[in-house]
């Protein structure tokens, strides 16, 4: 089954750079290394806005399990095999796992 873990996130004042630097050549890939991350991608939230968001950044991660208790599970037992960053805001962080409940459409 596939699920979608979904990051909103905003680096640390000041760190910006840093943050970037840190998601673009290093977490992305660890994540996929460590975990059951099949695909990692960022996104930054543009300019125009129906809805203002406390969030800049969105990392989307897709993941292959039959169980999305062990998607968490994977996530927090392997924790420790990634490094973390002061540059990452994790007071204003938010996470969230979606599982697919259809077929994808595609044009």
């Amino acid at each position: 089954m596939k699920h979608l873990l979904l990051v909103l996130s905003n680096p640390t004042e000041g760190q910006e750079k840093e943050f970037n630097r840190w998601y673009d050549e290093l977490h992305l890939d660890e994540m996929l290394a460590t975990t059951k991350c099949t695909s990692a991608q960022r996104f930054k939230l543009t300019d125009d806005q129906w809805t203002k968001s406390a969030h800049n950044y969105l990392a989307v991660y897709e993941v292959e399990a039959d169980d999305p208790k062990d998607v968490l599970r994977d996530l927090n037992e392997t924790r420790s095999q990634r490094q973390q960053s002061p540059a990452l805001n994790k007071e204003t962080a938010a996470v969230w796992l979606f599982s697919e409940i259809g077929p994808k459409h595609e044009k």
